[in-house]
């Protein structure tokens, strides 16, 4: 986590000029579910990937909103089971049921900036084309939404990148 504010991806067009290579999206409704959030209860959930990892599964999940712990485990377990038929989140899909992990992490409640590749305006046909990212962000940064975050139990602690209020994040412990 970082306090730094964060930038987003430009390039240069053939006429010198820098457009946006992302642009600041807010997932919500239709558009939020038909760009990977699985709605459970009137949670919007989706699984986030390790920055650094080829693995397809999520190091973490965020719910757009404020919730309770127990509804982000509810809505964790509900995107496992919809998206890799797998209800248990202790452990990954096809991973050794006999290495559970005993405790499943704490939420928090934080802000968090959408960035969408590419900007809607310039489409770039690259491998990255119509994904997006959450940048964790100060709640007055331009664009930020309330999320709240929960890493995946199985995953690596630094994998996340959750923000931890215990580290100074601007994150509050989710009740």
């Amino acid at each position: 986590m970082t306090t730094a504010l964060y930038e987003i991806e430009t390039s240069e067009a053939d006429d010198g000029t820098m457009i946006p290579a992302e642009g600041i999206w807010t997932p919500e409704g239709k558009d939020a579910a038909d760009n990977g959030f699985v709605v459970h209860r009137g949670l919007y959930v989706a699984g986030i990937e390790a920055h650094n990892d080829d693995s397809p599964n999520p190091v973490a999940f965020v719910l757009l909103g404020r919730h309770r712990w127990a509804d982000v485990i509810e809505g964790a377990a509900a995107y496992m089971d919809r998206v890799y038929g797998w209800r248990n989140l202790h452990l990954y899909p096809g991973d050794d049921p006999s290495a559970l992990t005993p405790r499943i992490p704490r939420a928090v409640h934080t802000f968090g900036v959408f960035l969408k590749h590419p900007h809607p305006d310039h489409p770039c046909g690259c491998e990255w084309e119509d994904t997006w990212r959450v940048v964790w962000a100060p709640s007055s940064e331009p664009g930020a939404i309330p999320i709240t975050a929960m890493r995946h139990p199985a995953a690596p602690v630094t994998a996340a990148g959750v923000p931890d209020p215990d580290q100074g994040a601007p994150a509050a412990w989710a009740p």
